[in-house]
């Protein structure tokens, strides 16, 4: 009985340590292509703005920041989104633990 509930602590701390590289990757990406899509997205409309300075200054900026916080709220959205969705977290070991006491309910007693 010991020895299944070191194997399934192992578990426990394989899957932790997944996640946590996981997550580390996913974030490091998330950020570098966030940063590099802002700033195409800023030199398209410091294009856009250049070009149109001299009839329609401020229809052009107007319509950038209206790019912008479009932009922003959208990611905000998308945001919310992801962190409403489940954690899978730990979820092969809670599946493991409930087979185990589910066999340990049904072994004959001594």
């Amino acid at each position: 009985m010991l020895t299944l509930v070191r194997i399934r602590l192992e578990l426990f701390a394989i899957e932790a340590q997944e996640e946590k590289e996981r997550i580390a990757g996913v974030l490091l990406w998330a950020v570098f292509a966030a940063l590099l899509a802002g700033f195409g997205l800023l030199m398209l409309l410091v294009l856009i703005t250049v070009a149109l300075w001299d009839s329609y200054r401020l229809l052009a900026l107007g319509a950038s920041t209206i790019v912008l916080l479009a932009a922003a709220g959208f990611a905000v959205a998308k945001l919310r989104g992801l962190l409403a969705g489940p954690s899978t977290l730990f979820q092969s070991s809670i599946t493991e633990l409930r087979e185990d006491a589910d066999a340990l309910r049904r072994r004959p007693g001594p």
